[in-house]
């Protein structure tokens, strides 16, 4: 009888390790109590003390962010920023050009009003070259090399208004009569403007978007309704009417919440919602209203806007 009893404890102890053999071999959890069908590459490893909050996060660690993957994509040399923003320099300087370039065109071809081509320019230029900005890196190297695109802008207009250098199309489309002096006002100041909100604001910052959307969208889009739709003057500037700042209004809030959105996509802007558009929709009705004023034609709407829509966004943001 004992030694019946030895060989079912053989056989038991038998049984027993051919079971984890083939438990490993299977590659199985094997850690509780209970059978586990599920392969242990499958698995996360999880300790008694584990909890789902922990889990979890390590899941969203080991996942990359589509934030972070869009912002290496919009640099051109991770590896190397000044390379990067240096390219990234003269592939806006080459987009800037040709936008003037072909605007300069139209206007020597008389193909629209000056008028329009003037305001068409004017709207253009400064959201095109705010389109480039995901190019460059974010900090001030990025801001400083970005701003050196309508800076040398500011340069040509000098040339260009004291007669140092001849250039009849972009005289043309920049100026209301053809005059190379108005030159030194208006598209100057526009130059000076969309300069300084790249170089101190940048592209992390909503006032950037709101100082260039409504000088250019917002003050653009006035003009172009107010000639064909503003009927009605405004009673205490008999020069601006009511379709034209309504129209003002609309165009720079839109703009301003597009960009918003587009900045946002590459994670250059991160707590966007309904608080941030209210705030965009107040900026614009303020910079319309200042532009609809008599002080804006005596000193310079492309001066007013942006100082209005700077003052106003560093309130509220």
């Amino acid at each position: 009888m004992k030694s019946c009893f030895v060989v079912v404890g053989i056989f038991s102890r038998l049984k027993m390790a051919a079971t984890k053999s083939i438990s490993s071999l299977l590659l199985v959890d094997s850690s509780s109590c209970f059978f586990s069908p599920i392969p242990r590459f499958l698995t996360l490893p999880i300790s008694p003390t584990t909890t789902l909050r922990s889990t979890t996060s390590t899941l969203l660690r080991r996942a990359p962010s589509h934030r972070s993957l869009t912002s290496s994509f919009a640099v051109m040399f991770p590896d190397n920023s000044v390379l990067s923003d240096v390219c990234a320099s003269g592939i806006t300087s080459v987009v800037a050009v040709s936008c003037l370039g072909f605007w300069g065109e139209i206007g020597k071809r008389g193909i629209f009003d000056q008028k329009l081509i003037r305001k068409l320019v004017h709207i253009n230029i400064g959201l095109v070259f705010m389109l480039c900005w995901p190019l460059f890196s974010s900090g001030r190297q990025g801001a400083l090399l970005a701003s050196l695109v309508p800076g040398l802008n500011i340069v040509r207009m000098l040339l260009l208004g004291l007669g140092v250098y001849q250039d009849e199309g972009t005289i043309k489309s920049m100026s209301r009569h053809g005059d190379r002096r108005e030159l030194l006002k208006g598209p100057l100041y526009y130059a000076l403007s969309i300069t300084s909100a790249c170089f101190f604001y940048w592209k992390t910052s909503p006032i950037s978007i709101a100082v260039i959307c409504n000088l250019c969208a917002g003050d653009g889009m006035a003009d172009i309704i107010g000639r064909r739709f503003g009927t009605e003057k405004l009673p205490y500037n008999r020069n601006k009417s009511l379709a034209g700042s309504i129209g003002m209004a609309i165009a720079g809030f839109l703009a301003s919440v597009g960009y918003m959105y587009y900045f946002a996509s590459f994670g250059y802007m991160e707590s966007i919602g309904w608080d941030m558009i209210l705030r965009f929709l107040i900026i614009s009705v303020a910079s319309a209203l200042v532009e609809s004023l008599p002080i804006s034609t005596d000193i310079d709407d492309n001066l007013t806007i942006p100082l209005t829509s700077a003052l106003v966004g560093t309130l509220l943001f």
